[in-house]
């Protein structure tokens, strides 16, 4: 049987040409277990030693958020803006996951960290299998 985030990215297939659905699907999964980890871990996070640690992944979950949104609108599918987003989103991972491992006693900090690492591979995994001839592809059908 299939699932309904399977079903959906293969109704949203259609319009984002250039895309790996597979690899978007475990991206968007990915991007929600790491917003759900940094919003945990910044919860979690209470002092004047942990302010920066909080304040990173409030950043982080803000950033998944946006990106797994972005994901879900086929119809405003720009190849350009969609590589720079998952970009971004890997590199704010990434820092997070490193602020977190200074709080390494932590178990929010811990998972937010692993999770948050494993966001940033999937984003950089979706990234990179865009290459550069869709993007020229998607501009040229788009009249840019």
């Amino acid at each position: 049987m299939m699932n309904m985030g399977t079903k959906t990215m293969d109704m949203m297939s259609m319009n984002m040409p250039g895309m790996d659905m597979k690899m978007m699907q475990d991206c968007m999964e990915a991007c929600s277990a790491a917003e759900q980890a940094s919003i945990m871990c910044a919860d979690a996070a209470s002092g004047d030693q942990m302010a920066k640690m909080a304040s990173m992944c409030a950043n982080t979950a803000d950033l998944c958020n946006s990106m797994m949104r972005m994901m879900m609108r086929p119809m405003g599918f720009e190849m350009a803006a969609m590589k720079a987003m998952l970009d971004a989103t890997a590199i704010m991972c990434r820092a997070c996951a490193e602020e977190c491992m200074t709080h390494g006693d932590s178990d929010d900090a811990k998972m937010c960290a692993q999770v948050c690492q494993n966001c940033a591979s999937a984003c950089e995994a979706l990234s990179g299998s865009m290459t550069s001839g869709s993007m020229k592809s998607e501009a040229t059908s788009s009249g840019a």
